[in-house]
């Protein structure tokens, strides 16, 4: 912040307001932005490689495994998301601390003391003389592990009807050559696949955008966390009070789940022409005649 901030009683106009949003609470509230982006970019993925291992479970010949495919689909699916991105984090955390304080703990009184869980110091995560950054982190780590869990399931059910679209003529001819039945899955049913798979994947994306939200919900400093706390209206107690603002900061919230929105329709839109060329599917249809017109 400049030098001439640092009276905030003694601005006025476009100053005050300039030293106001270059404030350190505002330099964390746009952080905040790169925080959401963060959580989309590394949970995206691991959702996805989730959903294909569901998916694959699920169509094993092997029946241990196929039921657990078939079990994790179906039972994160029936449970409502918010009670998996509440549960799930809560109780990695316990099982973390309980297996640290089997090591590091020598006090044998039990973790579980009637409605309380209770560890050492030691065995706290984090360590309660850790930087905030170290806190902010820990909570993004069970962040992404709740995310992924919950969409990894959806994404499982959407890349398993699409391997089911797959037409079954396709892999018998390709077992009609001499491929093994990881070569069919691989070479042709794979490949195949994502062109049925984006619709459902496409939707799955733009629900993963609009619950990003949810991290204000774990603890973590998200984008609305900064929102509520910066509109809301300050007393004399802050260096710059002002009404209530939060009608702004929730409109500059929405602009930019807005433009996220859109890039991802744009991306996906040109994706699923990319996977559509040569395919038969009525997309591909479209893009044949339209190229022979």
């Amino acid at each position: 912040m400049p030098a001439s901030c640092a009276d905030p009683a003694s601005l006025e106009g476009i100053a005050w307001l300039m030293c106001y949003l270059t404030s350190g609470k505002h330099l964390l509230f746009y952080a905040s932005f790169g925080t959401v982006l963060l959580l989309l970019a590394i949970t995206a993925p691991i959702a996805l490689l989730l959903g294909y291992g569901g998916a694959m479970a699920s169509r094993s010949g092997f029946a241990p495994l196929r039921w657990f495919g078939k079990v994790y689909t179906s039972m994160v699916r029936g449970v409502p998301d918010i009670v998996f991105f509440l549960f799930v984090p809560i109780a990695l955390d316990q099982a973390f601390e309980w297996t640290r304080h089997q090591f590091l703990c020598d006090s044998d009184a039990p973790v579980r003391q009637g409605n309380d869980f209770i560890v050492c110091a030691a065995a706290k995560l984090p360590l309660s003389s850790s930087p905030a950054w170290v806190h902010d982190l820990y909570g993004i780590f069970l962040a992404v592990i709740a995310f992924s869990v919950v969409f990894g399931a959806f994404a499982a059910n959407v890349l398993y009807g699409a391997m089911q679209a797959v037409p079954r003529a396709q892999l018998e001819t390709a077992e009609a050559y001499g491929m093994s039945p990881r070569q069919v899955t691989r070479r042709v049913l794979v490949p195949q696949m994502w062109t049925y798979a984006l619709p459902g994947l496409s939707n799955l994306w733009m629900i993963l955008i609009k619950a990003t939200p949810l991290l204000f919900l774990l603890g973590v400093e998200d984008i609305v966390y900064w929102a509520r706390e910066l509109g809301g209206a300050k007393t004399s107690a802050f260096a710059y009070p002002h009404p209530d603002w939060r009608l702004y900061y929730f409109l500059a919230i929405l602009v930019f789940y807005l433009f996220m929105t859109w890039i991802s329709e744009r991306a996906l839109r040109r994706l699923s022409r990319n996977l559509s060329a040569g395919q038969a599917t009525m997309a591909g249809e479209r893009l044949r005649k339209g190229a022979a017109a």
